[in-house]
């Protein structure tokens, strides 16, 4: 019983201590903070925002005002870990923490000048340093306690885990900590790609971090380096050659906020991460591409410089197949207050001119109202009080489709808008994920496929990729773990024929330029020159250009064609040379020949009546009609009667018709609103030939107007010493309101069919007069002016 006690009373003699000893560490003076490496960055408060590679895009502050990006051993450049062992503390793999021999020299230079001269710190003591604040400094009291933390240390963690604490918190100048941050914001480029001279460089750093920064004392900095590449030839780890080399490398860094790289697309992701949306942690992984990044970047600051101080460029690129946002630029210059440069542009609602138009083309492909070389009207037309008109003022008169989307004609695209209808138009693009705000208790409009709503850059190039997607629009992604959202926009067969159009122009016939970029783009322009867009989609991406004030006031004098499309150029360039898909012609797609003014394949139209033969894209074989005529509803197949003897036209009831069995024909007629641009030769055979004697029509549809104050074929020439003509005139016999083309260009309009023309001819040369009232009426002469 008495050997039992003794037994009890030296467990609990060895207990007691080993337990007080475990209550100190545990709750006296246990580890700091941070002292457990988290590689992941979850348990860090910096927060970094990466590329897809792990190019750290912009990274914010934690809450003790420190730059980290978390990494492990693995990830570290073998030569960096090479310096930092040799150069800091070779016995680190042996000691328990603290050196004695080390402390015995510092001790004794200490005694011997009354201050401390080297503190003989390990690796192990300059981590306890950096966790523990209270063991900073060079006091006594503090290297006691920067000892103790080091013991403690090693008791805790194994070797690997205390370096990868210095790895991550070695201080590195200004905010930044840690070795990756430092090579990434110093260097460009991830600490496992250090060279000899940058793994030494980044040794010496931490040595004296506000002294040594490369991105202000590059000198010291670089002395510095060399003292540290000199101790690894002199202890034999690397040869002279070598050092030699690394010598010569230059040290300089730009400073640190230049580094930073898509700074707005960053921003979101972080705003993001505080809402919930996406999980939590300190390390965010973005889809961009940071050397793509790099080339966008530069591109709009080399167009930046040519524009006004206060106009801002976004771009956005996606990548077709993933989906995923390759280049993201909210803005050209974050730095540049002056153009509100921290206005995420991607994001904002604007107008977007003209850039919808593919999408209506595609959907009335899709509802069978037009094949490619569908005739439409460019000519003034008034839809229930709408009247548009073309970006440059002028009418062409008969346009194909192809035409009309690759001119990006307005007339045409808001008749086709009409007949199709804007609700559906909207809805259906609402579906694909391409919203169109409209103002408070608006519905849509025949305004929406000019620019009547509004939308931003990426619902834009999200509805875009359906062109290189088999007609799949798709929501764009910034990040791999969001999913993939797409929806069906239109049919593979109408994305490759809108497509076509906008690559080369439409044309079945024409090869495809596989030596060339092949990009298919389309511009818009809002109203007051407020936005110009340019979007354009290739095999491997889609892109999209926006340029403006952010503020929404006008630019005047920059549009999509002159400003935009140029800088979308430059920006495909830029993404490096193309890898050409091949291209295949999809089975509901076939290339039929057709006829004008009907509109029907050539196979099923009368040869007299195939007035113009055309090559166009066909979807499902369908080869539908010209659209109805608004001005003279019915068939534009007209009977007329005629004397084929003497080639004369005849009406049954006329003298001449008494004399000549009137012979009863079918001809092919142009829509009404085309009539004054259709020449005699685009005109059916008998439609050209004289009326008979007294059989000539009482109201003749084309020659209802006659214009006054001008005779046909003169000759005008200016008064002397005057530069320009000026004419009134009018026009008789109009009704419903008049339009005066000159050459094709709109000079007036006026509700008042009676009201005078005042025109001012200031070119010279042949000119084409034409007047033409609401009801499709015209009268036209043709003049010319001399010595202007």
């Amino acid at each position: 019983m008495n050997k039992l006690t003794r037994w009890h009373r030296l467990a609990l003699a060895l207990a007691v201590p080993a337990l007080l000893i475990a209550a100190l560490d545990l709750f006296v003076f246990p580890l700091p903070p941070g002292a457990r490496p988290d590689p992941s960055g979850a348990g860090q408060s910096t927060l970094v925002v990466l590329a897809e590679d792990g190019t750290p895009l912009r990274a914010w502050a934690s809450e003790d005002g420190a730059l980290r990006h978390a990494i492990t051993l693995a990830e570290v450049s073998p030569l960096y870990l090479q310096t930092l062992q040799h150069y800091e503390d070779r016995w680190f793999r042996v000691h328990p923490g603290v050196n004695p021999w080390a402390l015995g020299r510092a001790a004794w230079q200490w005694a011997r000048h009354g201050r401390i001269v080297s503190g003989g710190s390990t690796l192990t003591m300059q981590v306890a340093r950096l966790l523990d604040r209270r063991a900073a400094g060079r006091s006594l009291s503090a290297k006691l306690r920067q000892i103790l933390r080091a013991l403690q240390l090693e008791l805790h963690l194994s070797k690997d885990e205390i370096l990868t604490l210095y790895l991550n918190h070695a201080p590195m100048g200004g905010m930044v900590e840690g070795v990756e941050m430092a090579a990434r914001g110093y260097l460009g480029k991830p600490a496992r790609e250090l060279s000899q001279a940058e793994a030494a460089l980044l040794t010496a750093l931490p040595q004296s971090p506000s002294q040594l920064r490369p991105d202000r004392a590059p000198a010291r900095a670089q002395a510095a380096r060399d003292k540290v590449l000199t101790r690894m030839q002199t202890l034999g780890v690397w040869d002279a050659a070598s050092m030699a080399d690394a010598k010569l490398e230059r040290v300089f860094a730009p400073p640190l906020r230049a580094q930073w790289l898509a700074p707005l697309a960053a921003e979101r992701l972080r705003q993001e991460a505080r809402q919930g949306t996406q999980p939590p942690g300190s390390v965010i992984r973005s889809t961009l591409d940071a050397g793509l990044q790099a080339r966008l970047e530069q591109v709009l600051l080399d167009r930046l410089n040519t524009l006004p101080e206060k106009v801002s460029i976004a771009a956005l690129v996606v990548e077709n197949q993933t989906l995923q946002v390759r280049g993201y630029a909210g803005s050209a210059d974050f730095s540049d207050l002056r153009r509100a440069a921290h206005v995420d542009m991607v994001r904002g609602l604007r107008s977007p001119g003209s850039t919808l138009k593919p999408f209506l083309y595609a959907m009335a492909l899709d509802q069978g109202l037009i094949h490619s070389e569908s005739l439409l009207i460019d000519a003034p037309q008034n839809f229930g009080g709408y009247a548009p008109g073309n970006f440059q003022a002028d009418f062409s008169g008969p346009v194909s489709v192809s035409e009309a989307l690759q001119r990006s004609l307005n007339v045409p695209a808001v008749d086709l808008l009409e007949r199709l209808g804007p609700e559906r138009f909207a809805a259906q693009l609402r579906q694909a994920g391409l919203r169109l705000r409209l103002p408070a208790n608006a519905s849509p409009n025949l305004s929406l496929i000019l620019g009547g709503g509004s939308t931003n850059l990426e619902e834009l190039v999200g509805a875009y990729t359906a062109l290189a997607r088999g007609g799949v629009a798709g929501k764009p992604r910034l990040r791999a773990e969001q999913p993939l959202v797409e929806t069906r926009l239109m049919s593979e067969g109408a994305a490759y024929i809108v497509r076509e159009i906008l690559e080369s122009g439409g044309r079945p016939g024409a090869p495809f330029r596989e030596s060339e970029q092949r990009i298919a783009w389309k511009t818009g322009t809002s109203f007051g020159f407020r936005d110009a867009w340019a979007v354009g989609v290739t095999d491997r991406y889609t892109l999209g250009i926006w340029m403006g004030r952010p503020d929404g006031t006008p630019n005047p004098g920059h549009f999509g064609a002159n400003s935009s499309a140029p800088l979308l150029r430059d920006l495909a360039a830029a993404l490096g040379p193309q890898q050409l898909a091949p291209r295949h012609v999809p089975a509901s797609v076939k290339p039929v020949p057709i006829c004008w003014p009907l509109g029907l394949a050539e196979a099923s139209t009368a040869p007299a009546h195939c007035l113009q033969r055309r090559l166009a894209w066909t979807l499902e074989g369908a080869t539908p009609p010209t659209l109805p005529d608004r001005l003279q509803p019915g068939s534009l197949i007209e009977v007329a009667w005629v004397d084929a003897h003497r080639q004369q036209r005849l009406r049954p009831d006329c003298a001449a018709a008494a004399q000549a069995s009137p012979e009863r024909v079918e001809l092919a007629r142009w829509p009404a609103l085309l009539q004054p641009w259709i020449e005699p030769a685009q005109r059916s055979p008998q439609e050209r030939w004289p009326w008979g004697p007294g059989c000539a029509p009482r109201a003749p549809r084309g020659d209802a107007l006659r214009i006054v104050g001008l005779e046909p074929g003169s000759q005008l020439r200016p008064a002397p010493g005057q530069h320009r003509i000026a004419l009134k005139l009018q026009a008789v016999g109009a009704q419903e309101g008049l339009t005066w083309l000159l050459n094709g260009q709109l000079v007036g309009q006026s509700e008042k069919a009676g009201a005078p023309l005042l025109l001012e001819l200031s070119r010279s040369g042949e000119q084409t007069l034409t007047a033409m009232d609401g009801r499709g009426r015209f009268g036209q002469i043709r003049f010319s002016v001399v010595s202007l």
